[in-house]
């Protein structure tokens, strides 16, 4: 039995417990292939399982807990689940709230039983309290790649194009009871490129984050449990302790946005990652950064964030 102690209260603090699914056993083996599922290129699936398990060794030597949940399922489910190409990436499965896990709901059916399949594992290893399989029964679309826990009082979601705001609206009142007293909702623009709010921006450490320059034009839904207005992005970012490295030398989304904070010093990122970005900002330039070789894998459309969900972090 896998037991966990659900507790993410920001996006920085020291890793303790992490959540993984090894590659798919299939290949998409042509760009015709990789354009109809929406990846960037063909990938070999043997080459993808080389680089998740670098990623693994990367994050087990940092001191994390790894769990690969493919390895928890049912027989029956495995068949299946080992043929779902886009199940590297459990980001979007479900987010911790503070001490609360909140399941996502796929913002495709071609994702859909990837969701069921972690579900029904974290209904086994999370009690009633900390995880409800039916907070997500009457959501249309919310991929937790489209998420940020700020802080103990701050969550920023986007409402794009595979997040609802009727979804947010559904579970707003769960994200109060868990704690937190403030959301922000952005609505970013419906692309590839832009699908979810982690392949545009991210947090880099307690008080800095980065995010793509053409984000400060847009104003963010401020809501609480009273009342609502609206603020610029940049002054909702600065309201809660963070500065902004507003950047357009992202060449290639994945890869230079889509790192992970090991801890507060420590940052996990991509081999791909263009190197300039951490130049740019004095709260950059000393930060540990751990490379790992994840370009296989990027082909999917996503990064290392998006193929980890974070169980456990320090305060």
């Amino acid at each position: 039995m896998v037991k966990i102690n659900a507790n993410c209260w920001n996006e920085h603090g020291e890793l303790k417990t992490v959540l993984v699914c090894s590659p798919s056993v299939l290949d998409v083996p042509d760009q015709r292939t990789a354009d109809y599922v929406g990846w960037e290129k063909p990938v070999n699936q043997k080459k993808a399982k080389e680089n998740h398990e670098e990623m693994i060794r990367a994050m087990e030597n940092a001191g994390v807990t790894v769990i690969d949940y493919s390895k928890h399922l049912k027989d029956e489910d495995r068949q299946l689940n080992d043929q779902l190409i886009n199940r590297v990436f459990v980001r979007d499965l479900a987010c911790v709230y503070g001490n609360t896990v909140i399941p996502g709901d796929a913002g495709i059916t071609m994702r859909a039983p990837e969701y069921v399949h972690s579900h029904e594992l974290f209904q086994r290893w999370f009690d009633e309290n900390t995880f409800s399989i039916q907070d997500n029964n009457r959501l249309k679309a919310l991929e937790n790649g489209d998420v940020f826990v700020l802080n103990r009082d701050t969550v920023f979601i986007n409402t794009g194009l595979r997040s609802s705001i009727e979804s947010v609206e559904m579970m707003k009142g769960k994200i109060f009871q868990a704690g937190f007293t403030e959301i922000g909702i952005i609505d970013l623009p419906r692309t590839g490129e832009t699908m979810h709010l982690d392949m545009n921006c991210n947090v880099a450490g307690p008080d800095l984050l980065i995010a793509k320059s053409y984000m400060r034009l847009f104003p963010v839904q401020v809501v609480n449990e009273e009342s609502g207005k609206y603020v610029m992005m940049e002054d909702f970012i600065k309201r809660h302790g963070f500065d902004v490295l507003w950047t357009d030398d992202v060449k290639h989304t994945v890869a230079d946005i889509n790192f992970l904070n090991l801890d507060p010093e420590t940052l996990l990122v991509s081999t791909k990652a263009n190197k300039k970005i951490w130049k740019d900002h004095p709260k950059l330039k000393a930060k540990k950064l751990i490379e790992v070789d994840v370009n296989e894998l990027e082909k999917g459309g996503g990064g290392i964030r998006c193929m980890t969900l974070p169980f456990e972090r320090s305060e």
